[in-house]
């Protein structure tokens, strides 16, 4: 049989929400630290590469300039 709607039916259920809420806050923080974590490291990624890149840009000036005296 349908449950008796009462100020204290309402209070449980509330009660409930409540829980269910902060338990999804908890969860919301986490999946942000994570994505943030993952952001940090491809951006770290992608600086990474452009300094090799530098590197290699510059290897191969001085590798022409070699290669200009040898001729």
């Amino acid at each position: 049989m349908a449950e008796e709607i009462t100020l204290e039916f309402i209070a449980r259920q509330l009660e409930r929400v409540l829980t269910e809420q902060a338990s999804l806050r908890d969860d919301m923080r986490v999946l942000t630290a994570m994505v943030l974590r993952i952001d940090g490291t491809l951006n770290r990624l992608l600086v990474e590469v452009h300094e090799m890149h530098a590197q290699h840009a510059r290897f191969s000036d001085r590798l022409r300039a070699v290669e200009g005296h040898v001729q």
